[in-house]
């Protein structure tokens, strides 16, 4: 198993793969070495548990929750002999890969030793990102083609991933969204309300999550207040742009800490304009919170009675309509916060890691 990043380094993705492997390691025929990263020299080698080993990669990293090109070259690099060598020394059935690049790449230079999956997470998928759009046009693209043409399978942990996937290859996509650990989130009981209907949202503060338009839109209505948990490049604009607004900049929150801040808020809102299958979303479902989303991705597809839909996004207007569904009908927040939970607690990881050892590990 391939995956540049895992807690504390990445995110999402990062934390995918740690519940995948918690509940992997339940599976006493499955055994997995996962060929990851850490901050600082050297090669670490961990026992997960009695099935599961973790090769952690040192690299000189400054910033936990962003990939410098630099940084991504360097684990690349050490990454290749590592897996040359444990591929001579194991004899391993199959390579997932987390990500189509650069971890699908090294599934494809070792097709001849050993078949490779790709799961493909978002940004890894042409059409994506904005900013590869250059990038994509010069060769990002045809060399998706070629990398995802000889793996055995390819997953996308959404429908809309998969849809925008298929414009780049004409293979089929299994269909495998994002879990959730029911057990760590938990529904919101006894939560007291407070005057203000307080929103919440959690991730990189990064433009392409769109909480530029959030603050807009609050500035136009009154009655919410705001918790922004995580950082990112946008955090100076996004503090100068909030000024007089009841907002509160939580910074990054260690993700075992996350549940105490759900329980501060009622609704969870993202204004993404691109997403694949949003963890944040699953976990703020789980602790029984209603959803406020835009239409990206497969975010949308998690929207079943438990929440509102925002039409367009980079749309001030959009948001704000959105906003009002709840200002003036506050009881939809405990009858949708409840339908979340119900949704969230059919999405356990062990669902998810069943599918891929019955699915793709065949």
């Amino acid at each position: 198993m391939l995956n540049f990043e895992f807690p504390p380094i990445g995110g999402g993705t990062a934390n995918a793969n740690y519940y995948f492997l918690k509940e992997a390691s339940n599976i006493k025929d499955l055994q997995i070495d996962l060929v990851t990263s850490k901050v600082g020299r050297g090669l670490i080698i961990e026992d997960f548990s009695k099935n599961i080993r973790i090769y952690k990669i040192g690299i000189k990293k400054k910033d936990l929750h962003h990939w410098k090109f630099s940084e991504m070259l360097e684990w690349c690099l050490k990454a290749h002999f590592l897996i040359r060598k444990l591929l001579k020394k194991s004899n391993y059935d199959l390579m997932h890969c987390w990500f189509g690049w650069p971890c699908g790449f090294f599934g494809y230079i070792s097709r001849g030793k050993i078949p490779y999956m790709i799961a493909l997470r978002g940004h890894d998928v042409p059409g994506y990102e904005m900013r590869f759009k250059k990038l994509e046009s010069l060769f990002l693209r045809s060399l998706s083609r070629k990398v995802w043409k000889k793996a055995s399978k390819l997953t996308a942990n959404s429908k809309g991933l998969a849809e925008l996937a298929k414009e780049t290859i004409n293979k089929e996509i299994l269909i495998i969204p994002n879990g959730v650990d029911t057990n760590e989130f938990v529904s919101l009981k006894n939560k007291k309300t407070n005057k203000k209907i307080t929103l919440i949202s959690t991730g990189r503060l990064g433009q392409r999550k769109g909480h530029i338009y959030l603050i807009r839109a609050l500035k136009k209505i009154s009655g919410f207040k705001i918790i922004l948990v995580g950082q990112g490049s946008e955090i100076n604009k996004l503090k100068k742009e909030s000024q007089g607004l009841d907002i509160e900049f939580k910074g990054f929150v260690n993700h075992n800490e996350l549940q105490k801040v759900l329980s501060k808020a009622d609704i969870y809102i993202s204004t993404s304009l691109v997403e694949g299958m949003s963890n944040s979303i699953l976990e703020a479902m789980a602790c029984g919170l209603p959803i406020i989303t835009t239409n990206v991705g497969g975010t949308s597809e998690l929207i079943k009675g438990n929440g509102t839909i925002i039409n367009k996004t980079q749309d001030v207007g959009s948001i704000i309509e959105s906003l009002k569904l709840y200002k003036k009908n506050s009881k939809l927040i405990k009858m949708q916060g409840n339908i979340s939970r119900q949704i969230a607690e059919t999405m356990s990881w062990k669902n998810v890691v069943d599918r891929y050892v019955k699915e793709v590990y065949v």
